[in-house]
């Protein structure tokens, strides 16, 4: 009897057992499927919440309901809400475990985590204190957008009404700019001199009175064909009144204030390290812009390194081309050569990259499978802020309907030398950012806030690893211009050493720059530029190479690990699919890929 109990009893349970399980795996699809669709709605509201806080990304990336906002990120109430804001995000994450994610949510959990951490670590210094520099501030986005040649559109009434709304929230912010700046005037938060003296010129030349010279005019200059005559009567006195009495006071303030008391006041040291918690802050810089946890000492030796060997890669140009003299003596040569500055007209630069885009178009097939659909164009860089640019490029529209544009400075065309201009072609445009962020832009996988993510280690490091494909595009035929790749790639050698040499062992603007002029063939003019730019934005030049050199590493291993079954095309495919990521995410996906491929 009690075994025949006991019997029953093992059917019973058995049976509830059984029963459980059979429910359990029903429930498994749906309990997923609620998390899936509660995990988007988080990345959802995050990336529609942090358009609030950055309405010009929203223009830039073509979503026109933010065109009449700018958030200033000066005032201590929008602070107060970003902190919020990442800190609620990074809460938020912490209740989708791991076990119930598809590897891509992983990777996404991953990154946002990332991206709130390192924000709210951001917070912790004193960045406000430095609003306006030469190349990296708002105001010069903000002249880029007044031209009416930029992503702000200028197509209906409603257009130019919304950038005058937006123009209103950019003068608040240059008054907060100005208070800021005198704030860290007190507390010993300044500019070194020779960055305000390039500030300046940006500064007067918006204090014009003439308003058909004026840049923040153009628009009016530009109105659509459809427009009635009422329109643009009402538009142009608007615009007069807004140009006049608000746009150039505002710069005629700015600039009486830093051309005086604010230059007086300004820093005749040239690193980072010389402000309040310096040394702390460049370590934070380096973060964010390498997504490596280096020290600074790590990369000062690794850019010692890599300038030693580049410099052997380019005694051999040198031997080549038949120059007898020393390396050094060769960069002078190359800087002066007349043969490799043959432009009289600035249209001829702008023809050239084109036609180096057509050379290498027969060969993109063999390296890339998957290419963007967003045109690209070239164009010359704005007067305005030409002299202290440097090549550069601005994404498309994440609907491909504005194309990625390659901007080239060209403020002395007599003296443009085009040695490099394959590898900067390759590095600005095609397959460097242009493929990079447009197919990002393009996937119909990440979510929204992973498309316009931007992660210089990565996104540099793509861009700089594109040079070194010019052989297999067909370029580089000429020594010249492989000595150009090599010297573009000795320039981003030679930064890991000069901005460390500023930022963390002490070095003035005029030893880094004699280092530059010693190992590298840039003219003078271009080198100080260089690094009057690492001198506003330190670390952001360390990016480059730390990223080049991890997607080169992981390249050599997949194939050497794969062999013959190894895919140049897949192996880009599958660095480029997740778009912008933290290069530590960008081993572990590759390494994950070989896995898989030699399994």
């Amino acid at each position: 009897m009690i075994k025949k109990i006991g019997f029953v009893f093992f059917v019973i349970s058995t049976f509830l057992s059984c029963k459980k399980e059979v429910n359990t795996v029903k429930n498994e699809p749906a309990a997923k499927t609620a998390i899936d669709n509660d995990f988007t709605t988080m990345l959802n509201a995050y990336y529609e919440e942090g358009l609030l806080f950055d309405p010009l990304r929203a223009t830039f990336e073509g979503d026109n309901r933010f065109n009449d906002q700018f958030s200033n990120e000066l005032a201590e109430e929008t602070v107060q809400k970003m902190k919020t804001y990442y800190t609620s995000y990074k809460e938020q994450l912490s209740k989708y475990d791991d076990a119930m994610l598809s590897e891509s949510q992983k990777i996404t959990k991953e990154i946002l985590l990332w991206e709130c951490d390192v924000h709210l670590e951001g917070f912790t210094f004193k960045k406000e204190y430095f609003p306006i520099d030469q190349m990296w501030s708002i105001n010069l986005l903000i002249g880029q957008l007044a031209s009416g040649a930029s992503a702000q559109p200028f197509a209906t009434v409603t257009d130019y009404d919304n950038w005058l709304s937006r123009l209103d929230g950019y003068l608040a912010w240059m008054q907060s700019a100005e208070e800021k700046m005198k704030e860290g005037m007190e507390k010993g938060y300044v500019l070194p001199k020779s960055i305000i003296v390039k500030v300046l010129p940006q500064l007067e030349a918006l204090t014009v009175t003439n308003l058909e010279e004026h840049l923040f005019y153009s628009p009016v200059k530009m109105f659509p064909e459809n427009f009635s005559v009422e329109d643009k009567e009402q538009l142009t006195k608007k615009y007069k009144a807004m140009v006049s009495e608000k746009v150039i006071p505002a710069y005629t303030k700015l600039h009486q204030f830093m051309s005086t008391e604010y230059l007086e006041a300004g820093r005749t040291s040239s690193g980072i390290s010389e402000i309040p918690n310096g040394k702390e802050f460049y370590q934070h810089q380096i973060k964010l812009y390498t997504t490596t946890n280096m020290t600074a000492d790590e990369i000062h030796e690794l850019g010692l390194s890599e300038v030693a060997r580049i410099s052997s890669e380019m005694e051999k140009i040198k031997e080549q081309v038949g120059y007898e003299g020393d390396l050094k003596s060769f960069f002078d040569y190359v800087r002066t050569k007349k043969e490799l500055m043959p432009f009289t007209e600035p249209k001829q630069v702008l023809d050239n990259f084109n036609a180096i885009h057509d050379r290498m178009k027969p060969q993109i097939e063999k390296l890339f499978d998957i290419k963007p659909k967003t045109p690209f164009e070239v164009r010359r860089t704005e007067a305005f802020r030409e002299k202290s640019a440097s090549a550069e490029y601005n994404p498309g529209s994440l609907d491909g309907t504005r194309p990625g544009i390659f901007y080239t400075p060209i403020p002395d065309v007599l003296k443009y030398n085009t040695h490099n201009d394959e590898s900067l072609f390759l590095h600005e445009a095609i397959p460097g950012h242009h493929y990079q962020i447009s197919l990002t832009q393009e996937s119909e996988v990440l979510p929204k806030f992973r498309k316009t993510l931007w992660y210089s280690g990565y996104g540099e490091g793509w861009a700089l690893y594109s040079e070194s494909l010019g052989k297999e595009l067909g370029l580089y035929t000429d020594p010249y211009q492989y000595f150009g790749m090599l010297g573009m790639e000795m320039h981003r050698a030679i930064r890991l050493v000069v901005d460390t040499g500023l930022h963390a062992k002490g070095w003035s603007r005029e030893e880094a720059i004699q280092y530059s002029m010693d190992n590298e063939a840039e003219s003078e003019a271009g080198i100080i530029s260089e690094i009057e730019r690492y001198m506003a934005n330190p670390g952001q030049a360390l990016s480059y190479k730390i990223g080049q050199l991890k997607i080169k590493e992981l390249r050599a291993k997949a194939e050497q690990e794969l062999g013959e079954t190894f895919d140049i095309r897949q192996f880009h495919n599958e660095v480029l699919e997740t778009g912008c990521v933290p290069l530590a995410i960008l081993e572990n996906k590759i390494n994950n890929w070989i896995k898989k491929n030699k399994s």
